[in-house]
């Protein structure tokens, strides 16, 4: 364990020292190299500037310093303490997000819950923190007493005086003036109030007679408006039965006017239909329809077929014909050429 030693000086002139405990420093797992040791050492102990003895400035500003240095620890607990709120705060923000989450229900009776990995890929939790403990021993520390009352000093001289009765005032007759005072106050106040009392008591009268004059009225106004309404709705009624008489009145001459019309249209309607469907062929004799779909066709095809064969025949003769001709076309050249004897 290593300590922050610090001078003060006392009230004698002399330097009084004082130390704080605070953790070992942890040290790396091999050792450091010996330019890097040293220039540790020398920027940490060997220079004057680094060494938190050594007080600078001025020594009679000391008060100074540890009112400073008060303040100091005032703010960091300050800080500290707006932390722990900040998270207590957080914690109990997120106890009460963990209440709120829906849970595993409880297990059945005979069995047990078990932590499961439920990913995809296993993976092993390997890290593992350490954990030091370390122990000091500091003083006791003793309650501060309670802070003694404030009396201020006594100044000035005491002075004593000697006063016999009925040198300063005759109570009989000095309060005498105070009581007239105090009950004509008293009655007049009584008598106000009384007033008072009676001018509300009337008051509430008027107001209960012009409230049931009020209430009277209201009710006659809400009879009126009621016998207004029904006979608004009465006359809405009415006026909407002879509309609905009047459109079925309507309703009905069209559907006349509409027959008739239909009836005139439709008379000549059946025999134009059923001629221009037997124009178009909807209407016909079944042997002529026999004889135009499937005999006239058969003739022709027949016909047709007769022709072409014809029409092959005499291709096929000429063509003998032709050959014949071509073969014997040469004798008879021969013939022609020879001379006569």
């Amino acid at each position: 364990m290593s300590f922050i030693s610090r001078s003060q000086k006392g009230t004698n002139g002399t330097y009084t020292f004082s130390s704080r405990p605070r953790p070992v420093e942890n040290r790396s797992k091999y050792r450091e190299k010996q330019t890097e040791k040293a220039e540790k050492a020398h920027s940490t102990y060997g220079n004057i500037m680094y060494d938190r003895r050594v007080i600078r400035g001025n020594t009679y500003a000391q008060r100074f310093l540890s009112t400073v240095e008060q303040m100091v620890q005032e703010d960091l607990a300050e800080m500290q303490r707006q932390q722990e709120l900040r998270r207590r705060a957080i914690a109990h923000k997120n106890k009460t997000k963990e209440q709120l989450r829906s849970s595993t229900p409880e297990a059945v009776q005979g069995r047990k819950h078990n932590v499961v990995q439920t990913e995809l890929y296993l993976e092993e939790l390997s890290y593992n923190i350490e954990l030091s403990h370390i122990e000091c021993q500091t003083d006791p520390l003793l309650d501060r007493p309670a802070t003694p009352l404030f009396i201020p000093a006594k100044s000035g001289k005491d002075v004593a005086t000697q006063i016999e009765e009925g040198e300063l005032f005759d109570f009989d007759r000095e309060v005498q003036p105070l009581l007239e005072v105090l009950i004509g106050k008293t009655i007049e106040q009584s008598l106000l109030e009384v007033m008072e009392e009676e001018e509300l008591a009337c008051l509430r009268a008027q107001q209960r007679a012009f409230q049931e004059l009020r209430n009277a009225e209201l009710a006659e106004v809400q009879r009126l408006q009621e016998q207004e309404r029904r006979r608004r709705e009465e006359k809405e009624r009415r006026i909407a039965q002879q509309r609905e008489a009047l459109s079925m009145e309507k309703e009905t001459v069209e559907k006349i006017a509409a027959r008739a019309y239909t009836q005139q249209y439709l008379a000549d309607l059946v025999p134009t239909v059923f001629q221009s469907l037997r124009i178009h062929g909807f209407f016909y004799d079944p042997v002529e329809k026999d004889i135009e779909t499937n005999f006239f066709p058969w003739l022709m095809a027949e016909v047709n077929s007769k022709l072409e064969k014809r029409n092959a025949a005499r291709q096929l003769l000429d063509a003998l014909i032709h050959d014949v001709a071509q073969k014997k076309l040469p004798l008879y050249t021969n013939l022609e050429t020879r001379p006569e004897k």
